[in-house]
């Protein structure tokens, strides 16, 4: 078995009977959740290789939660059945995955002619981003609170507003350099010359202050490079070679690995919640979105 079917195998066996993605389903304070932001970069992943029924059954899952509260706000992650995560130490205040299921359900009723049934919910979701996307959230790693430049491309790529795509083109311009900004080159609101400082500067780190398991290299970041590599027109077997290289010898993608930004803070995470996160199910993703644009 090749790395492209395992992860298929992978991200199939890590689905709840809900629809709901499992981040990552040996890792205990990943196990029980899904992410709206995973799991639209996991639904985007599957819809290209053609694994209609698992994504449909994922959008399934992000409107039953957003019907059941239709005004907002919503979290940022749910249990695997729909439930509402009542962990209270948890930054549940993210607007990047609202935006990315929409634009995932989109380019797959594109791409496949899909029904239009989760039209109303996406509705709903694009009409409380209009209202509220310069308010402070957390940012796709839930460490900072504030206005961030690619939540607020997540959110242009849902609602298509020019002041929203003005907005996060300034605010990449001001923020610190993040690999997550990878993705806004990916929807054309930044280009090649943030492409070269992220990978000049971070390589597939998150950021310079990085400390979450000492800091490591990310396979979702080195696919996200390549996403934004193939959408100038530039060479991605680099990125693509690298995330096979680091899959481990039963073809699972963890969360990170590689060298470490500070090696001596990753025993303190060991520590409180064991080893790093292994399979990581959007590590799986990336990897399939890479194979699928560079083929």
């Amino acid at each position: 078995m090749n790395l492209e079917a395992r992860s298929v195998e992978i991200i199939l066996a890590g689905q709840s009977p809900a629809g709901g993605y499992s981040a990552s389903p040996m890792f205990g304070q990943y196990r029980d959740y899904c992410w709206f932001r995973d799991g639209a970069f996991i639904a985007e992943a599957m819809s290209r290789v053609g694994q209609r029924e698992s994504v449909e059954r994922f959008f399934d899952w992000c409107a039953t939660i957003i019907r059941r509260r239709p005004e907002g706000p919503w979290d940022s992650r749910y249990g695997l059945d729909g439930s509402t995560d009542d962990t209270a130490w948890w930054p549940h205040r993210q607007f990047d995955g609202l935006g990315l299921w929409v634009w995932a359900m989109r380019n797959h009723v594109a791409r496949h002619g899909a029904d239009a049934r989760w039209d109303d919910a996406a509705a709903l979701t694009v009409a409380f981003l209009c209202g509220h996307w310069s308010d402070p959230c957390h940012d796709w790693w839930e460490e900072r609170d504030g206005v961030h430049a690619v939540t607020l491309g997540c959110i242009w790529a849902a609602t298509g507003d020019d002041e929203i795509a003005a907005a996060a083109r300034a605010a990449c311009a001001r923020e610190r350099l993040d690999g997550s900004q990878a993705f806004l080159v990916v929807l054309g609101l930044a280009g090649r010359d943030q492409l070269e400082r992220i990978e000049r500067e971070l390589g597939y780190h998150r950021h310079a202050d990085d400390e979450y398991y000492g800091g490591g290299e990310w396979p979702v970041l080195a696919g996200l490079t390549g996403w934004a590599r193939s959408s100038l027109g530039l060479a991605a077997a680099r990125q693509l070679a690298w995330i096979e290289a680091a899959a481990n010898p039963d073809l699972t993608l963890p969360e990170q690995t590689g060298g470490q930004l500070r090696p001596d803070r990753c025993p303190e995470w060991v520590e409180r919640w064991g080893p790093p996160a292994s399979p990581l199910l959007w590590s799986h993703a990336m990897y399939l979105i890479l194979r699928n644009v560079t083929s």
